[in-house]
């Protein structure tokens, strides 16, 4: 008895410092493992469709992989040089323009309001022209954005061999995900050692909660793209389908999300249609923000996760503040897996006591005796 505790104890050990060290070995690739996974999760429907149409999962498998690979890659360098192209331009655009001319409906504009007035003429009182002022402002930010993506473009440029090489590791593991992904996924259900019912019930209900997060942000993204591409259609912005498909991409982004497309367009309202179309564009992209994250996000989301809108949001802000980026599925998938698991507490544990209670007989004092019923008939 004693020697099999010994071993009992052994085995554990020694798994828990094998798996201590097979995290240590995979813990530099976590992130991208970690959205491989998401990504083959999201893509698991198309390749069902596929496989019906090519019988061999592999060649799906493989055909989906270089869509993803190809749908990342070329538009991420093509927008990265056009980008570096066009706040190269505007810095010599700005640069090269007179101050007095181009930058007098500004200063008009900051002049009508009471505090605007004041400060050009507390600049005046001092020796400063109000355009001049804007015109150094304008230059130096453009300036400053030009050189920020410049020394960035360099960041990458040293770093892109680990950047290509964690990304082909993304590649690899959502390759062999969307072709053995569900052997693994019965494999770990099989492991679990739980009733089936609570194997059901925790495997359910993360299933169900990435699917609705992942179902909230796609809506919510599509809806941003299109909202924000109607803005930039109005208003004349050129390459306006283009920015909209950005718009929707960024909508997909935890941290900074639409703004980091529309902000610039705002800007370049400023400097080719004037301070209207600028403020206009801004309130629309806030409004449609506001609606997109307060009321539509958390509706999508919290179909199908039955979690309360405080629940899941305080998981959504957790997992980002805990994960990073990944946070924004993790954390909402640890609170559901948590309530999940919760339920078989109260079915194993709490129902069943209760029910044996209700079950257990009475007991008999030692001593008394039975009371006979009498018979009739």
């Amino acid at each position: 008895m004693n020697r099999e505790r010994i071993v009992i104890v052994f085995f554990f050990a020694f798994l828990a410092l094998i798996t201590y060290e097979l995290y240590a070995l995979l813990e530099p690739f976590l992130t991208p493992i970690a959205w491989a996974i998401l990504l083959a999760f999201l893509v698991h429907p198309a390749l069902t469709m596929l496989n019906r149409i090519v019988k061999n999962r592999t060649v799906c498998a493989g055909l989906l992989t270089i869509v993803i690979a190809l749908g990342v890659i070329l538009p991420a360098v093509w927008l990265s040089a056009r980008m570096l192209h066009e706040l190269q331009n505007l810095y010599r655009e700005i640069s090269t323009i007179p101050a007095s001319g181009s930058f007098h409906g500004a200063s008009e504009w900051i002049r009508r309001s009471p505090l605007g007035a004041r400060g050009a003429a507390l600049l005046e009182r001092h020796g400063f022209n109000l355009e001049d002022e804007i015109h150094t402002i304008a230059v130096r930010a453009a300036k400053a954005m030009s050189d920020y993506v410049l020394a960035h473009g360099g960041t990458v440029a040293s770093n892109i061999a680990g950047f290509v090489f964690h990304f082909a590791i993304a590649l690899l593991t959502f390759f062999y995900l969307l072709r053995d992904g569900e052997t693994y996924y019965e494999a770990l259900r099989d492991l679990t050692p739980l009733h089936e019912e609570d194997k059901a019930a925790i495997f359910d209900t993360l299933r169900l909660t990435l699917s609705s997060v992942m179902r909230g942000l796609m809506l919510t993204a599509l809806l941003d793209g299109v909202a924000l591409g109607l803005g930039y259609f109005i208003l004349g912005v050129p390459y306006w389908a283009l920015l909209a498909l950005a718009s929707a991409a960024a909508g997909l982004l935890p941290l900074g999300g639409t703004a980091l497309v529309w902000l610039p367009i705002t800007l370049y309202l400023i400097f080719t249609s004037g301070w209207t179309s600028a403020i206009l564009l801004a309130s629309w992209a806030i409004v449609t923000v506001v609606v997109m994250d307060n009321l539509v996000k958390p509706v999508a989301m919290r179909h199908g996760t039955n979690l309360p809108t405080l629940v899941l949001f305080l998981g959504l802000a957790g997992g980002l503040e805990v994960y990073g980026p990944i946070g924004i599925f993790a954390g909402p998938a640890i609170v559901a897996v948590f309530t999940a698991l919760l339920g078989v507490y109260r079915r194993t544990y709490v129902t069943e006591s209760e029910a044996g209670s209700v079950a257990a007989p009475k007991q008999v004092n030692v001593g008394q005796r039975p009371k006979i019923q009498p018979r009739h008939g």
